[in-house]
């Protein structure tokens, strides 16, 4: 009979592979960059958020932060790496003010996680001290990622059209919330259950829209500078 932990330990790694998925979703938008060698309308705002969300996942699941976490590290590790790549390829394309831009958001970011660490490591002395302050720093910052998809979603009830809220990004983001949420559920952790949760039910959301205006859809519509307005707000989505 399999343990809880060892069952934890499945579900976590499936967790991982649906998160790299998402974590890979940016990929066509950096090629349309590359090979524009401009950045065009697209907005770094995403990734740099994204940047700052999984350093702070990263450090959460340390083991003298909170033990036993080994698989948040891999993944939002990974994602980190991922997203900096990203960063990168914007500020190599973007005009002198766009840079400018990353780079302060850069700074900052680097100053704040300076901060968090250094208080959370000196002025916190147990794990579940540390737990609970970088667990609800978390639960924050992906509240305020997961409100990245209610810009699609407004358009699709607006236009009657899911042609900018791609169907299987919406599954993989309602996948992802309910594996980590049963993740955090076969050993109870709040800080990675309440986000999650809250993805679950914005990419059930992102279904039954789908489902609902899939017939209304004009798919050989063509809306150029609407789907580079869109596009940002679809490719970061829910994120463990």
């Amino acid at each position: 009979m399999t343990d809880a932990h060892t069952a934890r330990t499945i579900v976590g790694i499936i967790g991982n592979v649906i998160s790299f998925g998402l974590f890979c979703s940016p990929i066509p938008t950096m090629i349309k960059i590359w090979k524009m060698k401009s950045v065009s309308e697209f907005k770094p705002d995403p990734y740099l958020a994204t940047v700052l969300n999984c350093m702070m996942w990263s450090f959460y699941g340390l083991p003298f932060v909170h033990p036993d976490s080994l698989l948040v590290i891999t993944i939002n590790g990974t994602g980190l790496f991922m997203e900096l790549f990203y960063v990168t390829i914007f500020f190599i394309f973007a005009t002198s003010a766009i840079r400018r831009k990353i780079t302060i958001a850069m700074v900052v970011e680097l100053i704040f996680m300076s901060v968090v660490i250094f208080c959370t490591l000196y002025c916190l002395h147990t794990t579940k001290q540390r737990s609970m302050l970088i667990g609800i720093m978390c639960i924050v910052f992906n509240v305020v990622m997961y409100a990245s998809p209610l810009t699609v979603m407004r358009l699709v009830i607006k236009t009657k059209s899911v042609k900018y809220m791609p169907f299987f990004l919406s599954l993989a983001s309602f996948m992802n919330g309910v594996v980590w949420v049963i993740y955090a559920c076969l050993k109870f952790d709040p800080y990675i259950l309440i986000p999650n949760g809250l993805g679950s039910l914005s990419g059930l959301a992102q279904l039954i829209l789908y489902a609902t205006y899939y017939r209304t859809t004009n798919w050989n519509d063509e809306d150029g500078d609407k789907e580079k307005r869109f596009t940002n707000a679809e490719i970061e989505l829910d994120r463990a």
